[in-house]
């Protein structure tokens, strides 16, 4: 009995390289999953608890592989549901192939059970490449053009496959005939960099600086020798996007750490005070971070054309790889004699760190979640890879995580979705069995959709050389970030009906499921905790009862927002005690801004 068309499209997917796929069963793809039993010897299929966790898992797949994330679902709903993960997919530039189910060709325009019109649903996230196989024939060419696509535009592409084509059989090579198309495997990634003349063009203007500040973003994620060797011979601070956060370790004196909202004042002042500025594979969004137009001269190198010169007035946009085009840059730079530049920004980061722990270690009720970060910073392994959610953990992950040598690390970050956390972390699990994930979630994000692949952690851990998993959950019951938007943003009072959360036991969670967990309310027991988290043979849940009303505002607010902030006060916040007595303790670490700091 020869192939089915299912057999085929598997087939053709593990000859790209792909090894495993990340998805949940339903009767539209009934003929993809007999195809998966008939060649098991392919594939690892991770079988997740809801479909949009599954492209979470194959946007985390392509963040911390390289490679093409893979994610299946079902027609109708199924592919619904996959649409969150995979704008993540989209947004942060991570290649992406989904598969999706649709019903027979016979039925579809019939207002049939579960149709959708796939193609037009997916037309904007798979907006590079998506289409459906009305023939066998097509299999082929549809299979390496997604996959193609993917790498080479680094975004979602999608196959939609109805119901009926999946048991068709297989036409493994097109005829050679008219209206066909034959297409191959394979993939080389270019060299790109710039013309000779623009990469001098660049040299002259770093050269000429005194005050030389570098961004990077995730663009630069494989770049990291060649950024330090630039800051050393330019004398420059180095600040990262927090997507960029794993693109240098925070153990280097001139890496002034991440910038923005959740990022550190020595950042913020170097930008403030730099008069040139090289971004190197970032799209950080808030311009207000940056230095103010015609202060700083500008150059930055993407590989994508169309992000250049969107955040910064630069003078000089460079298409290129990151560590291309900077090895090709290093030749004509000078050696900047005057250190003293650099001296400054290496001593604000020493300063940087003290106040951190400082603050980490001033009580709050029950605990201070700096406490539990730093803690975690001491002790945090140097194979671990590291998770945020879109909340305040966001915050302490961003200026509180020392990354070392040999970390990775991720989040959501140009759609900063809640609930990516959790997939995350199991994905870089399922990836690197041999690393250690450790996921830092907040309540209402475990509330939304951790818990559930909880369940999925349990189905498989037992399968992992290194079964460590570890999943940290702050339990403040509120909605925190956007509790701490509303004041700053807005000058309104939390909200209860809107902010409120229930509170649930999360480490007996873990332990009725076959997990360990560990529930924290003293202080003095958070080392004792991570100590033995990151030490039990088993996933483990680190469920941290923090207090929700440490400010996460950064050092460099605006006057004008720490106004909105004490108006919320005076409005009768329901936590205005405690936050007038965190605040105060913020004050004295010289945290909060004053009025000729704006």
């Amino acid at each position: 009995m020869g192939d089915k068309v299912s057999d085929f499209l598997l087939k053709r997917l593990s000859a790209w390289g792909i090894k495993r796929i990340y998805g949940y069963p339903g009767d539209g793809i009934n003929g993809i999953l007999g195809g998966l039993e008939r060649n098991k010897e392919l594939f690892e299929f991770v079988q997740v608890r809801h479909e949009e966790m599954a492209a979470f898992m194959a946007t985390a797949h392509a963040k911390f592989t390289g490679e093409v994330g893979v994610c299946l679902a079902t027609s109708g709903p199924g592919a619904i549901h996959l649409l969150n993960g995979l704008y993540d997919a989209k947004m942060d530039h991570q290649p992406v192939v989904a598969i999706v189910g649709q019903s027979a060709r016979p039925a579809i325009g019939g207002n049939y059970q579960q149709e959708v019109d796939l193609q037009s649903l997916f037309k904007d996230v798979a907006s590079e490449y998506v289409h459906t196989a009305m023939s066998p024939i097509q299999i082929r060419q549809l299979v390496d053009r997604a996959v193609r696509i993917a790498k080479t535009e680094r975004s979602v592409t999608c196959i939609i496959l109805p119901k009926d084509v999946q048991d068709l059989d297989a036409v493994e090579a097109p005829p050679h005939a008219h209206n066909t198309v034959h297409t191959g495997l394979g993939y080389s990634y270019p060299y790109i960099v710039p013309t000779d003349a623009d990469v001098q063009r660049a040299a002259t203007i770093l050269n000429k600086g005194k005050k030389v500040a570098i961004l990077i973003g995730a663009g630069a994620m494989h770049a990291g020798k060649e950024v330090t060797k630039v800051a050393e011979l330019l004398g420059a601070g180095v600040a990262k996007a927090l997507l960029g956060k794993a693109a240098l370790p925070d153990t280097l004196p001139f890496v002034t750490g991440c910038i923005g909202l959740l990022g550190t004042k020595p950042s913020w002042d170097m930008m403030q005070e730099c008069d040139t500025l090289l971004m190197v594979g970032t799209s950080f969004p808030y311009s207000e971070f940056l230095p103010k137009e015609g202060q700083a001269r500008g150059i930055q190198i993407d590989i994508d054309g169309r992000m250049l010169g969107l955040r910064y007035p630069t003078e000089l946009n460079l298409i290129g790889d990151s560590a291309q085009t900077l090895r090709a840059l290093i030749p004509y730079l000078e050696h900047k004699q005057d250190r003293s530049w650099r001296e400054k920004i290496e001593s604000n980061i020493r300063d940087w760190w003290n106040l951190v722990e400082t603050r980490a270690m001033e009580s709050a009720d029950p605990l201070n979640p700096e406490r539990v970060f730093l803690e975690l910073a001491k002790r945090v392994p140097e194979n671990a890879i590291m998770t945020a959610d879109a909340g305040t953990t966001a915050n302490w992950y961003g200026r509180i995580i020392k990354m070392k040598p040999g970390m990775m690390g991720s989040l959501s970050g140009s759609l900063a979705t809640m609930g990516a956390a959790v997939p995350y972390a199991i994905a870089a699990k399922f990836a690197h069995p041999d690393h250690v994930p450790i996921c830092c979630t907040g309540d209402g994000a475990m509330q939304m959709n951790g818990l559930n692949e909880l369940i999925t952690v349990a189905k498989y851990w037992k399968r992992w050389s290194d079964p460590r998993l570890i999943f940290l959950v702050l339990n403040n019951r509120d909605l925190n970030q956007v509790t701490w938007e509303m004041r700053i943003e807005e000058g309104n009072p939390k909200l209860p009906t809107t902010q409120d959360l229930p509170d649930f036991p999360y480490a007996r969670f873990a332990d009725s499921i076959g997990l360990k967990g560990i529930r924290v309310d003293n202080p003095d027991d958070v080392g004792r905790a991570w100590d033995e988290a990151l030490s039990t043979n088993c996933p483990f849940v680190f469920e941290a009862i923090t207090s929700g009303d440490v400010p996460t505002i950064p050092p460099h607010i605006s006057f004008e927002q720490a106004k909105n902030y004490m108006r919320a006060l005076v409005k009768g916040d329901p936590e205005e005690g405690d936050i007038i007595k965190q605040s105060v303790k913020e004050l004295v670490g010289g945290m909060l801004p004053h009025k000729d700091n704006e």
